[in-house]
C-alpha cells in the first residue's frame, strides 16, 4: 500500500467526465493526468473530496455528548472518510451553556494543536438553542434548554470555540432574533434558519437582517402547516437563502426532493448528512438519552413503532447517489452541492478543495458508481494528504 505522503488515484474525473490520474505528495494535488480516452477505468470515479455542512456525531460518537472527548471528535472524522467525506462541520445542538463551552473548548484545543485536524473540521455550527419551544418545529431538542437570542452568551461560545461558530440555527420568530442576526452577521457568522415556526414576514425580516440559509429544509417543522401561507414556502422563494437538505429517501420525499432542486436551483442547495449519534448501528432498539430509538434495517433511525424520525443516519455517500436518482443531474453537479456551494457559502473556498487542480489540497475521494446503486462505494480516502480510508 502507499504511504500516506504519497499516493495515486485514478478514475473518471467526477467533475470533467474524462479519464485521469490524481498524484499526491507533501499534502497537496502535484499532478493531474488526462488519460487517452476510452482507457478502462471500470465504474471508477476520482472527486474532490466532500464536505459536509451538517454533522452532529456517528456510530456512538456525537459532538454533544456529555462525555464528548477527543476521542469522539477523532472517531467522527474517521467515520465519515469511509463515506468520502474528508472535511466537515461540527454541529452542536440545544445543550445546557456549561457543556456547550466544554465542547466547543474540546474542538479548539484539539484543532489548534493537530494540522490535520484543523483542516478537516474549518469551521463549528451551533443549531440551537435559539429555536421554536413548539412540538414539531423543535424536533428533538431538549425544551428544557431551548430559549431566546443572547449575543453575550453567543460571545462566551466563540471565545471557547476561538472564534471557529461559523454558522448558528436561529428561528427568526423568537425574541430579539433580528437583532441578534443582524449582530452575528456583523460578525461574519452565517446564520441560518431553522427549527422554526415563523410566520412568512419573519422570515423576510430574517433574512433582511442577514440570514442566509435554510438548516435542513422540510424537516424540523410541523406535521400540518397552512397549504399557501407558511415557513417552507416563504424560504424556498427567498432567493438570498441556501437550503440544506438531507437528500437521504425518508427526511424528504423523492417529490419534494425534486420540487426543492427546480426551485432553488443547483447554485443554492446544499446536501447534508446530519448524521447523529446511532448512524451507522446495527438494527435494533437502542437508548438515547431517555428515549428508545429504532434502527430499522435500511438504516434509518426512529421512535419505535411509529411513523417518526429519530435523527439522520445516512452519509454524504449515500445522500448523492439518492439526489442524483431522484432528479436526474449529472453526478458532476451533485458533488458541487457537497462541495463547491457550502464552501462558496460559508466563504471556505480557499480552504475546501472543490476542484481537482494542481496545487489543490489533498482531499480527494476515489469511488464506484454504477448509476443505480443506492450508495457510491467508496475506494479510497486521501484527506488533508492522509490516507484516511482504503476498502
Amino acid at each position: 500500500m502507499e504511504t500516506a505522503e504519497k499516493a495515486t488515484l485514478s478514475g473518471v474525473s467526477v467533475l470533467s467526465g474524462r479519464p485521469v490520474e490524481v498524484s499526491i505528495a507533501d499534502g497537496t494535488i502535484q499532478e493531474l493526468r488526462e488519460l487517452p480516452e476510452g482507457t478502462d477505468t471500470g465504474a471508477r470515479f476520482v472527486s474532490p473530496g466532500f464536505f459536509d455542512m451538517q454533522v452532529n456525531g456517528y456510530l456512538g460518537s456525537d459532538y454533544s455528548l456529555d462525555e464528548f472527548s477527543e476521542e469522539h471528535m477523532r472517531a467522527i472524522h474517521k467515520h465519515l472518510a469511509a463515506a468520502g467525506t474528508t472535511q466537515h462541520i461540527p454541529t452542536i445542538v440545544t445543550s445546557p451553556q456549561e457543556r456547550l463551552l466544554r465542547n466547543l473548548s474540546i474542538i479548539n484545543e484539539v484543532a489548534k494543536r493537530d494540522a490535520a485536524m484543523n483542516a478537516a473540521i474549518p469551521g463549528v455550527h451551533i443549531e440551537g438553542p435559539y429555536v421554536s419551544s413548539e412540538d414539531g418545529p423543535r424536533g428533538a431538542h431538549d425544551p428544557a434548554y431551548v430559549r431566546d437570542p443572547d449575543y453575550q452568551e453567543f460571545r462566551e461560545w466563540q471565545a471557547a470555540a476561538g472564534d471557529r461558530i461559523v454558522m448558528v440555527t436561529v428561528a427568526p420568530e423568537r425574541r430579539g432574533a433580528v437583532r441578534f442576526i443582524e449582530k452575528l452577521t456583523a460578525d461574519g457568522v452565517c446564520v441560518a434558519i431553522g427549527h422554526s415556526a415563523a410566520e412568512p414576514e419573519e422570515i423576510r425580516a430574517a433574512v433582511a437582517a442577514g440570514a442566509r440559509c435554510s438548516t435542513h429544509l422540510g424537516n424540523g417543522s410541523h406535521a400540518m402547516i397552512p397549504r399557501l401561507k407558511n415557513y417552507i414556502w416563504e424560504q424556498l422563494a427567498q432567493d438570498d437563502l441556501y437550503a440544506g437538505i438531507i437528500c437521504d429517501g425518508h427526511h424528504l420525499p423523492e417529490a419534494v426532493v425534486k420540487c426543492f432542486y427546480r426551485m432553488k436551483g443547483l447554485s443554492r442547495l446544499i446536501l447534508v448528512s446530519d448524521a447523529a449519534l446511532l448512524g451507522g448501528y446495527s438494527p435494533g432498539i437502542y437508548k438515547w438519552g431517555n428515549i428508545d430509538v429504532e434502527v430499522f434495517p435500511d438504516g434509518h433511525l426512529g421512535l419505535p413503532g411509529t411513523t417518526m424520525l429519530a435523527g439522520a443516519a445516512h452519509l454524504l455517500d449515500w445522500s448523492i447517489a439518492h439526489f442524483h436518482r431522484f432528479t436526474g443531474v449529472p453526478l458532476s453537479e451533485v458533488v458541487r452541492l457537497c462541495t463547491r456551494n457550502p464552501a462558496r457559502l460559508l466563504g471556505m473556498e480557499s480552504s475546501t478543495t472543490t476542484e481537482l487542480s494542481v496545487g489543490a489540497a489533498a482531499n480527494v475521494v476515489e469511488f464506484e458508481y454504477s448509476g443505480a446503486d443506492e450508495r457510491l462505494r467508496i475506494t479510497r480516502t486521501i484527506a488533508g494528504g492522509e490516507e484516511s480510508y482504503k476498502r
